[in-house]
C-alpha cells in the first residue's frame, strides 16, 4: 500500500529532490514562438523560483496548480497532472497592456465604465487601471479587510459586486490592474492619529487637498495596504499597482524615524519587499507609480523613490510622464507641454540607461487631460499620439492614459486590429 506522500507524488507527477523533498520540473515558453522564457517567475503554493537561461525550472514544492508570469506576457496557470513531473510546460502569451484609468467613482459609474469598455472594443486599448483604494483612501466595494470598515473607508460603495464585475471584464479579455494608493490615506490617518504624518509642531499634517497621510515607517500602515492588495489579487486582478508609495514632497514634517534619504528609501523598498513576499502565492504582477523626475534624479527626489531600490522588488515601474508635471522641464526642453514626445522619450531613455533594465520593465503613465501648469492647452490627438509613439519606440511594456475625470475618446488611438491579442 502506498503512503500518503507517495500517493501525492503519483498524483502530481512530482520528483524528489535529495533529502526527500517533493519537486516539480518544467519549462516556460513563448506561446507564439516556442522559445524559452528566461527569468520567468514560477509559483506553486507559497514557493516561487525563476527559470534559467533555457526557460527551465525546478521548484521544491507540489500542489494542484503551477503558475507562471514574465514581463511582457500575460500570466498563466495550469493544473498539475500525473506524469507532469519531468515534462511540465507552461506557455505564456506575449502581451502589452494599453490602459485607461477609472477612479473610485469612475468604476462604479455605469456610463463611464461602459464608455471605457466600448472604447477598448473599438481601439487598440486592452486594459483598465481601477481604483481599489483611491486618492481619498476609499475602497469601492465591500471589503473583507476589517480595518477598512473601522476607519470609514467603506462609507460609500460604488461597486456592488466586485467579483461579478472582475469576471465580466476578464471574460472580455481585459487586463486588470488594481491601483492602491498607499501612504496618502485620510480615513486611516484620521481614525488612527498615532499613524499619521505630523508637522513639527505635533499637529496632524494635511496636504493641499486637506488630506492626511500615514507615516511610511509604520508597520500597521504596511499591513493594512498589504491586506487590501492580497484581497484584490484573490479577486482576480492581474496586477497590483501601488501609487503614492512615497513620502510627502513637503519640508518640515515629523515621522517616527529620522527623515533621511537612507531611511526614506529603506521604508519604500521595505514595503515593496513585504508586498512581494505577501503576494507571491497569487502569481500577480507588481508595479509602482513613480515621479517623472525620478527617471532623472540621482537622489531619492526627497520622497524615497530611487530606481535602484525600487526595481528589484517590482515587475514594472510606471513613471508618471505627464508633461504638465515637469515644472522645470528637462535638459533642452524647458516648455514640456510643447514637447510631449521628447518628455516621454528622453525620460524613458534616461531611466533605462541609469538602471540598466530592459525597456519591458517600464510602463509609463501618459497625459490625456488638459494642461494645468503652463498654457492650459488640451491634450488631444497629436499630443496623445506623440506620447504613445515615444513609449512604443522605447519598447516599454505598453502604456496607460490618465484622465482624472475618466473621460476618454479615440484621440490618439489606433483602431482595434482584427488580429488583436488574445487573452
Amino acid at each position: 500500500m502506498r503512503t500518503p506522500l507517495l500517493a501525492a507524488l503519483a498524483l502530481f507527477g512530482a520528483l524528489l529532490l535529495p533529502g526527500g523533498v517533493a519537486a516539480l520540473d518544467g519549462r516556460v515558453i513563448d506561446a507564439h514562438s516556442g522559445q524559452p522564457i528566461v527569468d520567468a517567475v514560477v509559483t506553486v503554493a507559497q514557493t516561487t523560483v525563476r527559470t534559467d537561461a533555457h526557460g527551465v525550472f525546478r521548484i521544491g514544492a507540489v500542489g494542484p496548480t503551477v503558475a507562471a508570469r514574465a514581463v511582457g506576457y500575460r500570466r498563466a496557470a495550469r493544473e498539475v497532472e500525473a506524469g507532469d513531473g519531468r515534462s511540465l510546460e507552461i506557455r505564456l502569451v506575449p502581451f502589452r497592456p494599453k490602459a485607461l484609468y477609472l477612479s473610485f467613482y469612475g468604476i462604479g459609474d455605469k456610463a463611464l465604465r461602459q464608455s471605457a469598455v466600448d472604447l477598448i472594443g473599438r481601439t487598440e486599448l486592452n486594459a483598465l487601471v481601477i481604483d481599489v483604494k483611491g486618492d481619498r483612501g476609499m475602497i469601492p466595494y465591500k471589503s473583507a479587510v476589517a480595518l477598512a470598515g473601522e476607519v470609514g473607508a467603506q462609507a460609500v460603495t460604488t461597486v456592488r459586486d466586485i467579483h461579478g464585475l472582475v469576471d465580466s471584464l476578464r471574460q472580455k479579455g481585459i487586463y486588470l490592474i488594481a491601483r492602491i494608493v498607499v501612504f496618502k490615506d485620510d480615513p486611516l490617518a484620521t481614525a488612527r492619529p498615532e499613524l499619521a504624518v505630523r508637522s513639527r509642531g505635533g499637529a496632524i499634517w494635511r496636504d493641499r487637498e486637506h488630506l492626511a497621510w500615514i507615516d511610511p515607517f509604520r508597520q500597521e500602515a504596511w499591513d493594512y495596504n498589504l491586506d487590501i492588495a492580497a484581497e484584490a489579487a484573490a479577486i482576480g486582478f492581474d496586477e497590483i499597482q501601488f501609487d503614492y508609495l512615497r513620502f510627502p514632497d513637503t519640508d518640515g514634517l515629523a515621522f517616527v524615524q529620522a527623515n533621511t534619504e537612507p531611511n526614506r528609501v529603506g521604508a519604500v523598498a521595505g514595503f515593496l519587499a513585504a508586498a512581494k513576499k505577501r503576494l507571491a502565492p497569487y502569481n500577480v504582477f507588481l508595479a509602482a507609480d513613480i515621479f517623472g523626475y525620478v527617471c532623472w534624479n540621482l537622489n531619492d527626489t526627497f520622497i524615497g523613490q530611487r530606481l535602484d531600490a525600487l526595481a528589484p522588488q517590482l515587475d514594472y515601474l510606471s513613471p508618471m510622464l505627464y508633461p504638465s508635471g515637469f515644472q522645470y522641464g528637462i535638459p533642452g526642453f524647458r516648455d514640456p507641454v510643447a514637447h510631449p514626445q521628447e518628455i516621454v522619450a528622453l525620460s524613458l531613455a534616461r531611466a533605462g540607461e541609469r538602471s540598466g533594465l530592459s525597456p519591458l520593465r517600464f510602463r509609463p503613465w501618459l497625459q490625456a487631460f488638459r494642461d494645468y501648469a503652463f498654457d492650459h492647452r488640451p491634450f488631444a490627438d497629436k499630443e496623445i499620439q506623440q506620447q504613445i509613439d515615444a513609449a512604443e519606440a522605447f519598447g516599454s511594456d505598453g502604456w496607460m492614459l490618465w484622465n482624472p475625470h475618466n473621460r476618454y475618446s479615440t484621440a490618439g488611438l489606433r483602431a482595434a486590429s482584427p488580429a488583436a491579442e488574445s487573452p
